[in-house]
């Protein structure tokens, strides 16, 4: 305990040096944290671009379906599957799929594109085709109702209540079908790729005119009650699906390229820590030395008269711990209070694309328990490794060497 008091008087003999000392480190703690939280932030609003825009976060199909959206690699019955689904406590909601390349006219202009058939009433609790829709309605289940993108629109040169022609290729057959639909909604997800390519139309039409039967599907959509659900493969959705002639994948398989980047993402921050502390390690290593050097004189004099070399030196760790502790407290404090706003209004970003993806204009920082109870720690122990030189150097110190420096 004297070691102790001694150590907090030594602290405040030099009040400013050790205000800046801590001011360093507090604010490498308080950038770190804020670091993490917007890390978390940006990884939580890319996952939910992608699995709530329209993949979901696991999907069934026939083996190759992805390789090339073959139509004739279709599900013949899906009844089985969805019975399976609804019984499955991870399951949150589900939806099955038609998907058939296409050619879109209207009186002005012609595009190719995507067109999905899909069941209304599940999808709105799926995926954000419903919440996408801009100007119109969504589908209703009447005949003849398609949903295209704004991007679409526009090539077009149609508006809401338009009349539009779809070609299609009939499934297995490969004789190509027509039919006449009316804009009934325009979508706007903000993704280029689907705003300008893809078409929704209701999913018992798109079966009758691609020849699939009542039951039949190219993919069946997934969503879990627990979002971290679709990192595990032991779950049935994936287990029971994953046969020779069916695949079921979750997002982080169907997106790859992304989930490469949120796995590296981690390593950013571990990286953005490092640089930090390793300043802040310098800073509190001068610190200390400067603090030795000042009080040489009582080195030598406590050297002289007996006292242990370990005391000395744990006289200097204790005092870099107390600067780390009192750090931590002043760092915690700062970045709850920038959390606190951040997590709520949130990052600016302004609009951007990233990866196909559309990106909020802001992220809204996430706050861990880890940010206050384990990275506190990582500083604590780096602050105190960075006063074992300056502790093995004053126990190091030769009294009359000191003594006569000090004159």
């Amino acid at each position: 305990m004297q070691l102790v008091q001694l150590a907090f008087r030594n602290l405040f003999r030099n009040t400013r040096r050790t205000v800046l000392t801590v001011l360093l480190i507090s604010f490498s703690l308080t950038a770190l944290i804020i670091t993490d939280a917007m890390m978390r932030g940006m990884t939580d609003l890319i996952v939910k671009s992608i699995t709530e825009t329209l993949l979901g976060e696991a999907q069934i199909h026939k083996q190759g379906f992805r390789d090339n959206f073959d139509i004739d690699l279709f599900i013949e019955d899906t009844a089985e599957i969805e019975d399976s689904l609804s019984n499955d406590p991870t399951v949150l909601a589900y939806a099955s799929r038609t998907i058939s390349g296409a050619m879109i006219s209207s009186s002005y202009n012609v595009t190719g594109g995507m067109v999905y058939g899909i069941d209304a009433d599940a999808e709105a609790d799926l995926s954000r085709i419903k919440i996408a829709v801009e100007t119109g309605s969504y589908l209703s289940g009447k005949p003849n109702e398609i949903l295209i993108g704004k991007t679409m629109g526009d090539l077009l040169e149609i508006k809401l209540g338009d009349r539009i022609v779809v070609t299609l290729t009939e499934a297995n057959t490969g004789e190509m079908t027509q039919a006449l639909f009316r804009v009934s909604g325009l979508l706007h997800f903000g993704i280029t790729e689907i705003d300008k390519n893809i078409a929704f139309i209701n999913i018992d039409e798109a079966r009758k005119l691609i020849r699939l039967g009542a039951h039949g599907a190219h993919e069946i959509a997934i969503r879990f009650r627990n979002p971290e659900d679709a990192k595990n493969t032991a779950l049935a959705v994936f287990t029971n699906h994953n046969t020779e002639t069916l695949e079921s994948l979750s997002w982080l398989q169907l997106n790859k390229e992304v989930s490469s980047i949120i796995e590296m993402s981690s390593y950013g921050t571990l990286i953005i820590g490092l640089i930090l502390f390793l300043l802040a390690s310098l800073g509190v290593i001068n610190s200390m030395f400067m603090s030795i050097y000042e009080r040489i004189y009582e080195f030598g004099v406590l050297k002289a008269i007996g006292t242990r070399p370990l005391d000395l030196g744990l006289l200097i760790i204790i005092e870099s711990l107390l600067i780390a502790l009192i750090s931590c407290a002043v760092g915690i404090i700062l970045a709850l209070l920038i959390s606190e706003y951040t997590s709520t209004v949130g990052i600016p970003l302004g609009e951007m694309e990233f990866s196909g993806l559309a990106m909020s204009d802001r992220i809204l920082t996430q706050f861990h328990i880890s940010q206050i109870t384990e990275l506190p720690i990582y500083v604590i122990l780096l602050t105190v490794m960075s006063g074992l030189y300056p502790a093995w150097f004053a126990s190091k110190i030769i009294p009359t060497e000191a003594l006569q420096r000090s004159l």
